[in-house]
C-alpha cells in the first residue's frame, strides 16, 4: 500500500519502494520477456515450415501417381472441326480423319393448320422417336389451340430430346406444328400418331396427308486412314480402341490429323511442380536459418531456425536422397532429366534435355519418380516423420506452446509476488517514517524541557 511519503522521517518513501520494487522485479520480467520472444519466434518459424513441407508433400504424392504417366492425350490438327480424348488404352500414333457428314437428329412438321385452329376432340398424341421406340402418349383435351398443343407436347416431352414449335406463313397465317429431335442416328425418325380422329389433322409420318420430313435422322460419316465409317452419334468411340472423337463440322475435301500419345505435358507440369515447391522449402529454410547483420555496433538480426537440429536433419535428409541415383537403366538421377542445383541450393530445369528425356526415355522417367523405389517414395518417406499428426515438427510446436502459456502464468505469479513485497515494504517504511515522526516529537519536547530549567545557560 502507498503511504504519505515521509511526513515523519523526510524520506521519498515512495521513490525509495518504487526503486527497490523495480529492482527486484526487473531482472525477472527481462528473462521472461527473452524466453517469450525466443518462443514465440521459434514457433512461428516452426509453423512456416511445415506449412511449406505439407505443399513440398503434396507435390511428392502427385509426382508420385502411376495414373499421371500412364495418361494418353490426343491432339487435333483442327480442334473447331474436331476434338479427341484418350484413355490409358489408347495406342500411341497419328490417324488421318475426314469429316464427310454429321450425325443429324429428325425434323419434322404437320400439315399446314389455319391459325384458329383447335382441336376437334380429346385423346392422345403417341410421339416417337424411330419404330423401335413404344413412344410417349400426351393428352390433349378438345378444344386446345396449337400453342396449347404445342405446350403441352414440350411438357411431356421434356426429357426425350423432342421437343415442338409453331412456325407460320406471314402472308396468310397457316401454321404448322413442327417437332425436332436431338436423338441422331438412321431410324430415329420423328412419328406423332392420334388416337381420335379429332386430333388427325396433328398425325405426322407415312400416310399423314400434308406432314412433311424437314431432315430425316442420319448417321455420321467419315473416315479414319481411309476406312469408310459410320456413327449413329458425332460422339464416336470405338473406332479407335481408348479414344473419343467429337465431330464438330463436316469437310469431305479437307483430312485432319488426330496424335495419340504420352500425356508428356502434364508430366512436364507436375515436374515444375515438385521443383517449385522442392524450391520453396530450400528458401524458407535459409531465411529461417539467416544471420543478417545489422551494421557495426548492433547485433546481427537471426531467423527462427538459426541452429536449429532438426532443420539440419530435414535438410540433410532430403539433399541426401535427391543425389542417391536410382538402381534402373535410363533415368538414374535427376541431372539425367536435366534438373540442376544453384548455388543457393534450388533446383533449375533445362526444359530442353527435359522433353528429350520424356520423349527418347518415358518408361525410365516414370520408373525414376513412381513406386515404393521411387525418388518421391523415398522423399516423402524422408519428410512425413517430421509432418506428420504428432510427428517431430508438432510435437516441439506443442511444447513451445507450453513453455508461452507457462510464460502467462509466470508473469501473473510475479505480479503478485511484486504486489505483495510493495505492500510489505510500503508498511516498513511507513512503521520506521512514524517512528522517526514520534522519536523527532520526543527530542523537540525533551529540548524544550531542558531549556526551561533554571540556571540553564543557552549558547547561541
Amino acid at each position: 500500500m502507498a503511504g504519505v511519503s515521509g511526513i515523519g522521517s523526510g524520506l521519498d518513501i515512495n521513490g525509495i519502494v518504487t526503486a527497490l520494487v523495480n529492482a527486484e522485479k526487473a531482472p525477472k520480467e527481462a528473462q521472461l520477456a527473452r524466453l517469450q520472444t525466443a518462443s514465440t519466434t521459434k514457433l512461428s518459424a516452426l509453423g512456416q515450415l511445415k506449412s511449406v513441407l505439407g505443399g513440398f508433400q503434396a507435390a511428392l504424392k502427385n509426382l508420385n501417381k502411376s495414373s499421371l504417366f500412364e495418361s494418353r492425350v490426343a491432339v487435333s490438327s483442327n480442334p473447331a472441326a474436331v476434338t479427341a480424348t484418350a484413355g490409358k488404352t489408347a495406342p500411341n500414333g497419328t490417324f488421318s480423319l475426314t469429316v464427310s457428314q454429321l450425325a443429324s437428329g429428325s425434323k419434322v412438321a404437320s400439315a399446314a393448320l389455319n391459325r384458329t385452329y383447335t382441336t376437334g376432340g380429346a385423346g392422345t398424341l403417341m410421339v416417337k422417336v424411330g419404330s423401335a421406340d413404344p413412344g410417349i402418349e400426351v393428352s390433349i383435351p378438345v378444344g386446345a389451340s396449337l400453342t396449347q398443343v404445342r405446350d403441352t407436347l414440350n411438357v411431356a416431352l421434356k426429357d426425350s430430346g423432342v421437343s415442338a414449335n409453331l412456325v407460320a406463313n406471314p402472308s396468310d397465317g397457316a401454321t404448322r406444328l413442327v417437332l425436332s429431335s436431338s436423338n441422331t442416328g438412321v431410324g430415329k425418325d420423328i412419328e406423332v400418331i392420334s388416337s381420335d380422329a379429332g386430333l388427325s389433322d396433328l398425325t405426322i409420318g407415312a400416310g399423314s396427308p400434308g406432314s412433311m420430313v424437314l431432315e430425316a435422322a442420319a448417321n455420321a460419316k467419315f473416315s479414319i486412314d481411309g476406312l469408310a465409317l459410320e456413327s449413329d452419334s458425332n460422339e464416336v468411340g470405338g473406332a479407335i480402341n481408348g479414344v473419343t472423337f467429337k465431330l464438330l463440322v463436316a469437310d469431305p475435301e479437307k483430312a485432319l490429323t488426330v496424335s495419340v500419345g504420352q500425356d508428356r505435358e502434364g508430366v512436364i507440369e507436375t515436374i515444375k511442380a515438385f521443383v517449385e515447391a522442392y524450391n520453396k522449402l530450400i528458401t524458407t529454410s535459409n531465411s529461417l536459418t539467416r544471420v543478417t547483420s545489422t551494421g557495426e555496433g548492433s547485433a546481427p538480426t537471426t531467423g527462427g531456425l538459426v541452429g536449429d537440429a532438426t532443420m539440419r536433419s530435414l535438410l540433410g535428409a532430403v539433399r541426401n536422397e535427391l543425389v542417391n541415383p536410382a538402381v534402373q537403366d535410363g533415368v538414374r538421377i535427376l541431372a539425367d532429366l536435366g534438373i540442376g542445383t544453384a548455388k543457393n541450393g534450388t533446383l533449375s530445369i533445362d526444359e530442353g534435355k527435359l522433353n528429350k528425356t520424356l520423349t527418347d526415355n518415358f518408361d525410365s522417367v516414370a520408373a525414376f519418380f513412381t513406386g515404393d523405389s521411387g525418388l518421391m517414395n523415398r522423399l516423402n518417406q524422408r519428410i512425413d516423420g517430421y509432418i506428420q499428426t504428432g510427428g517431430v515438427i508438432e510435437q516441439r510446436m506443442k511444447g513451445l506452446e507450453t513453455i508461452v502459456r507457462g510464460i502467462s502464468d509466470q508473469k501473473e505469479t510475479l505480479a503478485r509476488r511484486i504486489d505483495q513485497l510493495q505492500a510489505r515494504l510500503f508498511a516498513k517504511f511507513n512503521t520506521m517514517d512514524a517512528l522517526v515522526g514520534q522519536l523527532s516529537q520526543t527530542s523537540e519536547r525533551l529540548g524544550q524541557a531542558l531549556s526551561s530549567l533554571p540556571g540553564l545557560v543557552k549558547k547561541d
